[in-house]
């Protein structure tokens, strides 16, 4: 198990963040907030792949208002992503939010941090700091030079003593860069800093392909030294690919048991069946299943029960069939077309 830097506990919502509490997979949603309909559908979507935590953006006042009728529709705690305009924070926060994404500095002058700060506090709701790489001031981006993981983390504790100075410390920073190194760098930084939680990811990591590979490089070294309360996996594509790809990290760490656990070879030339094919059939039919089971997926007997026996079940593949395991002991033998079918049957058993 993965020792954690020990952070203090924030409440959001019906959970908590930091501290001994689970480290949560959170998601955006892509609608139109106003559209209460298709955001309260999405989310509903987002929830069945297990998403801890919600943000929608807040972009007028109209959606801010939509807040409080998305907010009585689903499960989990929903936080409202506000920039410039303070008054949508304040709208967010009688519409019932759970927590406000926030960057202090750009929401205007003391007076009117200070208010979001009182009303935030007496609702007993949390802020999150959220800094990012290509909103950095100018002062600090003329201090350093250009965008470094100092100027990042400078830039966070500022607006954590804007905060402090008005006795608002319900606190969640964020400090994204699109640059793997930097995220990385900058969280490390800051986590010798503070003992407020830690909300990671790497901002604008791009499409599904490249950003599931930055995003679990990125989070994945920062989870596995200790840092980080709650995660969130930026992609450019589907939002419930951000929340499957998150639990993805989290289970191939050994920090949640949540559904299961695939395993595949990668093919070689004794593969005689077709592997690719049949993975991806697997993969796609188990995508929702929460049993917390290992199943592999082998090309042949080489990388079959003997290779793959810590395996709840699998395929071993043969020329034109397969064998199906349990636990390293065959259990029957079955034809390609039929490999699918029948190990799903088996899972449903288990």
């Amino acid at each position: 198990m993965l020792k954690r830097i020990l952070t203090r506990k924030v409440r959001v919502g019906n959970m908590y963040v930091g501290g001994d509490s689970k480290i949560s997979v959170q998601s955006m949603t892509n609608t139109d907030t106003r559209n209460i309909e298709a955001t309260v559908n999405q989310i509903l979507k987002l929830e069945e792949v297990g998403c801890d935590i919600v943000r929608c953006a807040v972009p007028d006042l109209e959606a801010a208002k939509a807040l409080e009728h998305i907010k009585k529709s689903i499960n989990i705690p929903l936080v409202a992503d506000i920039h410039f305009d303070y008054r949508l924070a304040l709208e967010s926060v009688n519409s019932g939010v759970d927590a406000l994404r926030i960057n202090p500095g750009n929401i205007g002058g003391e007076d009117r941090i200070k208010l979001v700060a009182k009303v935030a506090n007496e609702k007993g709701i949390p802020i999150r700091i959220g800094v990012n790489s290509g909103s950095l001031e100018k002062d600090i981006l003329k201090k350093y030079g250009k965008v470094t993981s100092e100027g990042l983390v400078e830039s966070a504790l500022r607006h954590v003593e804007l905060l402090e100075k008005n006795n608002f410390n319900n606190i969640i920073i964020s400090i994204k860069s699109s640059d793997v190194m930097q995220t990385i760098e900058s969280y490390r930084l800051l986590s010798q800093k503070v003992d407020y939680p830690l909300h990671v990811g790497v901002t604008e990591a791009g499409t599904t392909w490249r950003g599931t590979i930055k995003s679990s490089v990125g989070i994945g070294t920062l989870l596995a030294e200790g840092i980080g309360d709650t995660i969130r996996v930026s992609l450019t594509g589907d939002v419930l690919e951000e929340v499957r790809v998150g639990k993805e990290i989290l289970k191939s760490l050994g920090i949640i048991e949540y559904g299961i656990k695939f395993v595949s070879c990668p093919t070689c030339g004794r593969t005689q069946i077709d592997l690719v094919k049949i993975a991806k059939e697997v993969e796609e039919k188990l995508a929702y299943c929460n049993k917390n089971i290992k199943v592999a997926i082998m090309g042949c007997v080489v990388n079959g029960p003997g290779e793959a026996k810590e395996a709840d079940i699998g395929i071993a593949g043969g020329k034109g069939e397969g064998l199906i395991f349990k636990k390293g002991e065959i259990i029957k033998k079955v034809k390609e077309n039929e490999l699918v079918s029948e190990l799903i049957k088996e899972i449903e058993k288990m």
